[in-house]
């Protein structure tokens, strides 16, 4: 199954890839992941908990970054395990910046597998659900890179 989309952000491309390579940052930006921790150069793991339809899951994760080319592209692998339930997701994803007058455009491709009870769900339930996260994604990480009402400290 594969996921594409594109988000931008009102900030300069460098500084967007340099916030999207802060795995702390990231994953702020993303609703239900605890847990961090990173694991080696580049890999870290996490839990992720969700709901899908009528159905909540909660996932051990594991991500690698197996490229990086700043300021232009991040490629990783992600593997998970269902707690409490048996299956798998396993996924590569890779993300473009470019320029977009003063801010960065983000494409992004997905191709995800998921067998077991979260497999059964069906592509359009989980479509659905990979629109929700990156509309929570957008506006996290817009929120990011938003001027602070105060003028205190910069964005990352």
């Amino acid at each position: 199954m594969k996921f594409s989309g594109t988000i931008t952000v009102q900030a300069p491309r460098a500084q967007v890839y340099k916030a999207l390579r802060d795995a702390r940052l990231f994953a702020s930006c993303v609703e239900g992941v605890g847990e961090l921790a990173e694991t080696g150069p580049d890999a870290y793991s996490a839990l992720f908990e969700t709901k899908v339809a009528y159905m909540k899951f909660a996932f051990k994760v594991a991500v690698e970054v197996v490229r990086a080319d700043e300021p232009r592209e991040i490629e990783a692998k992600i593997e998970g395990t269902p707690l409490g339930i048996v299956g798998r997701l396993t996924a590569t994803s890779l993300t473009r910046l470019s320029e977009m007058g003063g801010g960065t455009r983000i494409d992004y491709d997905v191709e995800a597998s998921l067998t077991g009870k979260l497999g059964s769900l069906g592509q359009p339930v989980l479509r659905s659900k990979a629109k929700e996260l990156e509309r929570q994604f957008a506006a996290r990480l817009g929120a990011a890179f938003a001027a602070p009402a105060s003028g205190g400290a910069s964005a990352p």
